[in-house]
């Protein structure tokens, strides 16, 4: 039986493994996220992410990641989800609705507006199950990034 919990300090390892599995995924090297950047990111003195991980017993099937943005619409707050990944095993069983379906309750209890979130478009099947949830593609926006 799957569940979803948010993730904690105990979890750091399996969140690392993840990550390079997500690495591999985007054709990257399958190199394990660094313990101590994610001890720090997720639950040192300022949490940059909180994350959403789904198991099956003791084995992590996935994770969500999310952050909170503010100003959504006008003084309003949304849940914008960075990274919903699956592990291979366990695609195609209903892990990634489960997570999506948490990361909306964690929306509403945090007096959220929306839930937001981008895709790539070379990943047909990501962008199907958005489909299939009922999310519609948003015209009008283009995504930037500045290397630090």
């Amino acid at each position: 039986m799957v569940r979803i919990s948010e993730a904690t300090a105990a979890d750091v390892e399996a969140i690392s493994e993840v990550l390079g599995e997500i690495e591999a995924y985007y054709g990257g090297e399958p190199v394990p996220g660094n313990p101590e950047q994610i001890r720090t990111a997720l639950f040192g003195d300022r949490p940059a992410a909180t994350v959403l991980l789904a198991r099956d017993a003791d084995d992590v099937l996935g994770l969500a990641s999310y952050t909170l943005l503010w100003p959504a619409a006008g003084a309003e707050t949304s849940l914008y989800l960075k990274e919903l990944f699956v592990r291979s095993e366990a695609r195609r069983r209903g892990v990634a609705r489960l997570l999506m379906e948490e990361l909306k309750a964690a929306a509403v209890t945090a007096g959220c507006s929306r839930v937001e979130w981008t895709a790539d478009t070379d990943n047909p099947a990501a962008l199907d199950f958005y489909k299939a949830l009922g999310a519609q593609p948003r015209d009008g926006k283009v995504f930037y990034r500045a290397a630090l």
